[in-house]
């Protein structure tokens, strides 16, 4: 489990922030049901979710369903996690960035990777392990 300090606090984390730059593309769907895309920029990522950089004049509003999938030839990035590196992930807005006073819309989105519990269960059985077989 990752450690970091935020505003004098010690917060853990389920898995390590890399930071790491790659384009890649979101997709969801709006309150009207229509399919909507924006190409983004990851700045950090981890095992659980990313954080996206959104330069068009996208607004997905808080805890949204979007589909996450890295730019073609992208994928062979070892310091991806494998969910990206395989395509497509359903993923959820956990944070909205504030807004950019140019566009009055969001700088970003943090994105939580949605998984099967049992696969995330596993996840944390085979970490407990490691860290006690260390």
């Amino acid at each position: 489990m990752a450690e970091y300090q935020t505003h004098g606090k010690s917060v853990k984390r389920s898995s390590e922030r890399v930071a790491l730059t790659v384009p890649a593309r979101i997709t969801w769907k709006d309150a009207s049901g229509a399919v909507r895309f924006a190409s983004v920029k990851t700045r950090d990522i981890s095992d659980a979710g990313v954080f996206v950089e959104c330069e068009a004049g996208a607004a997905i509003p808080l805890y949204r369903l979007v589909h996450l999938q890295v730019e073609r030839g992208m994928s062979m990035n070892h310091q991806l996690p494998s969910k990206l590196r395989e395509g497509r992930v359903l993923s959820a807005v956990w944070r909205v960035a504030p807004c950019r006073r140019s566009t009055g819309t969001p700088a970003g989105y943090a994105l939580r990777f949605l998984v099967d519990p049992q696969v995330s269960a596993a996840m944390t059985t085979t970490r407990t392990l490691e860290a006690v077989a260390v």
